[in-house]
């Protein structure tokens, strides 16, 4: 897996992790991310959109204007029933593969 792969698919697996408990718009995704990490997952605006883009043509998220919290329009995000099944087997790749990496650090 080349390192982008890896990358992508992560900041993939986390924003739809962040769409579990509901719509969000962008900002409140990066802001969940950064504030479940204690500040250390940062997602950079244009990568997240991207991400969200992306998400959105494979059909794992759909999305819809509304009014963020400050009465401004944005752009809500939220799961499909596929995007969920793409979280189940994203998040459990993804442990195997971290699972796989701490046994090498460790050795």
């Amino acid at each position: 897996m080349a390192d982008l792969d890896l990358l992508q698919g992560t900041l993939d697996t986390l924003v739809l992790k962040a769409l579990t408990w509901g719509p969000r718009h962008g900002y409140a995704v990066a802001r969940w991310l950064k504030d479940t990490s204690s500040g250390t997952i940062e997602v950079e605006d244009r990568a997240l959109y991207v991400a969200l883009h992306r998400l959105e043509e494979r059909g794992w998220v759909d999305s819809q204007w509304g009014l963020s919290e400050n009465n401004r329009r944005a752009k809500y995000y939220q799961l499909t029933a596929a995007g969920r099944r793409q979280l189940r087997q994203k998040s459990a790749d993804f442990t195997t593969y971290a699972t796989a990496m701490f046994k090498v650090l460790r050795a």
